[in-house]
This record gives structure tokens, C-alpha cells and sequence, in this order.
């Protein structure tokens, strides 16, 4: 499969800047791969598509606010460091991105806050854009982490094109985020209201939640035509003994498994054995997953609406079958839709 195959042209004005007034009421297509069939709904709406016993997959990673601007020393040129992961706690060293770039070099000191209260020194070169901060703080771990996320800020996609606003903290966010590690938030997940999920409950579905943290390797671009040769970064993940039984004996008994975003789907698929069953796996995954591919767990799907040339997309894709999806984001565009993470949602039945 060829990347020029996911090029489509979206308008700029089709891009989510701002989520819906409320979580459960952005649009959404309902796609289903037996019968080609496209309807257009409410997100809400999605309870009359799911019954007693079958189960949603969500993934509870929580976003960081992993986005700094400090000043080089001397200089006092402006540095967005955009924080990756946490590598040691004692020596407080952190993995993370620098722009501009060419300007960072080892050795050089970063200064953040009104008032240089946090100071940074650069101790290695990753890659291009890469650097390894090694922070200068003299308090306890946990003082050190609130300084730090209280100079950040949420890491929106650099695609929703505006400065960042104080609901953003709250909306970037799933409600049932609890494991900390993301700097991407699982965009399908932040249709869910806490109303929509009592009912579901109601109605006794299952809810299944693992943790995968979703990094930047979700915007990289694909440098290659020959989607065989694409390499994904790796991300932490974990599926545990819960998930495993809930999924696995909804698949057993025949009820419907929807996966909830395409880290999800990328994390069940890492994590199931050759008999189709999930089971438990704490590492990390590089999994690239473009058509044609077999699915083994999840019956649906939920997602938004991806960019163009996208990794996401890819996986949509592949799940729903490349000529339907294609299909359906033509519709999507004729019919305003709106893209991102922000954007609308589909349901794959």
C-alpha cells in the first residue's frame, strides 16, 4: 500500500479549533462495513447501537502538560522544549524536543518561569530535534514535578492553529484519564460525557480500560512512499489481568468489542495471542497497522476524523476497508464534518 493513496485536500476551515459545547454532542458517522451504509447522528446516539454485555475498550492514559518555553542563557533566545518522558526521577532527566533547534547545543543552559526559577541543562543530542534536559531543582520529587507542569502548558497538535486556553486543560482530556504519560490525548475518547457513560452502564455494557501513552510519533511524517518501510516510534503500554478477562469473555460469548480510538486498537492488537484472544502485556509497541490488515479483537471501531497522510488514517483504513473509508471521508467533507482531535467522530460497525 502506497502513502500518496491517504492524500486528500482539507480545507483549513474543516479543522477543529475547538471541541463541541458538550462532549457527547459532536457529530457522528456511523459506518457499517457489512452494508457499505453511511448514517449521520449525534454521538450520543451511540446507545442504540450497543446492548447488555458488550464492551467498550478505553484507554486512560492522562496528558501532561508537556509544553514549555524557556530562554537560552546569554542569548535569551525564546526555546519551545516540549516535554517526552521522564527518563530517571532522582537525577530529574528528562527526553525531550527543541525549537529551534540548531541553537540548542550541549552544554547550553535553559532558563523557564517569570523569574528563571527553573533552570535546565542540555547533556545530549538524540536525534535532530531531540535533547536530553538534565533540570536544576533543589526540592523533592513531587515539588519538582509541580514547578514543571505549572510552567507547561497542554500540548495541543500544532494543527489547532491558535494559543492555548484555559478549557483546553480541561477538554484535551479524557474524564477517565488516570495514568499519566501522554502527550497526545486518544482524541475518540473525548466524546465520552459522564452522562452518556452512566447510561451505558445502565444498559450494562462493560467498560474495559488499558493504558497506552500516546507520543508525537502520531503526527511524524511518513518520509516514505512504500508504507513496508515506515518505522513507528515505540510507545509504553499496558493491559492487564481486568482487561483481559472482560474483553476476552465478551469474544467468547459473542457481544460486540469496540475499541475506542486507534491507540487502543494498536494496543489490543499488540497484545493478542495467535487463538484471537487478548492477553496481558506490560512493554512497549511499535505496531504500524495499514490495509491490508486482519483484526483479531475489536468487532467496531470509534474514531475521528484524521489528517491526511496519517498513520491514523491508515488504521481506519484498515479496519474499515480502504475504499469505504475513502468513500466516507468524501462525504465527510462535503458534508462540513470537522477534522482533529477536536473534530467529529465515526462509529465502524
Amino acid at each position: 500500500m502506497k502513502l500518496s493513496k491517504f492524500k486528500f485536500n482539507l480545507p483549513q476551515e474543516l479543522i477543529a479549533l475547538h471541541p463541541a459545547k458538550n462532549r457527547d454532542e459532536s457529530r457522528l458517522m456511523v459506518i457499517d462495513r457489512k452494508t457499505g451504509e453511511i448514517e449521520h447522528k449525534v454521538f450520543k446516539d451511540l446507545l442504540s447501537y450497543f446492548g447488555e454485555k458488550d464492551v467498550f475498550i478505553f484507554n486512560n492514559t492522562k496528558v501532561f502538560p508537556a509544553r514549555l518555553y524557556g530562554n537560552k542563557e546569554k542569548t535569551g533566545a525564546r526555546i519551545e522544549v516540549f516535554l517526552l518522558r521522564e527518563l530517571n526521577e532522582d537525577l530529574r532527566l528528562w527526553d525531550v524536543l527543541v525549537d529551534p533547534a540548531r541553537k540548542i547545543r550541549i552544554g547550553n543552559k535553559l532558563y523557564f518561569g517569570e523569574d528563571d526559577s527553573m533552570v535546565a541543562e542540555v547533556i545530549d543530542n538524540t536525534t535532530s530535534r531531540g535533547r536530553t534536559l538534565r533540570f536544576l531543582y533543589d526540592g523533592n520529587h513531587d515539588e519538582f514535578k509541580k514547578a514543571l507542569y505549572a510552567l507547561g502548558e497542554t500540548p495541543l497538535p500544532k494543527y489547532i492553529d491558535r494559543p492555548v486556553e484555559p478549557e483546553d486543560e480541561e477538554r484535551y482530556q479524557n474524564i477517565f484519564a488516570t495514568e499519566e504519560g501522554a502527550v497526545v490525548a486518544p482524541a475518540a475518547g473525548l466524546h465520552f460525557s459522564r452522562e452518556l457513560m452512566k447510561r451505558l452502564e445502565i444498559k450494562d455494557c462493560q467498560f474495559a480500560f488499558l493504558t497506552l501513552h500516546s507520543g508525537l510519533g502520531n503526527f511524524r511524517e511518513i518520509d516514505v512512499e512504500d508504507l513496508t518501510k515506515h518505522k513507528m516510534d515505540s510507545e509504553q503500554m499496558v493491559v492487564n489481568a481486568d482487561v483481559v478477562n472482560t474483553v476476552n469473555r465478551a469474544k467468547d460469548s459473542g457481544h460486540q468489542i469496540c475499541a475506542v480510538g486507534t491507540s487502543v486498537m494498536r494496543a489490543i492488537e499488540t497484545a493478542v495471542s495467535t487463538d484471537g484472544h487478548l492477553k496481558e502485556f506490560e512493554g512497549w509497541t511499535n505496531k504500524f497497522i495499514f490495509p491490508p490488515y486482519d483484526f483479531s479483537v475489536a468487532s467496531c471501531m470509534i474514531t475521528n476524523f484524521h489528517m491526511p497522510l496519517s498513520t491514523l488514517l491508515m488504521m481506519t483504513a484498515s479496519f474499515g476497508g480502504y475504499d469505504l473509508i475513502m468513500d466516507a471521508y468524501d462525504v465527510a467533507l462535503k458534508e462540513k464534518y470537522s477534522f482533529g482531535a477536536y473534530g467529529d467522530a465515526m462509529l465502524i460497525l
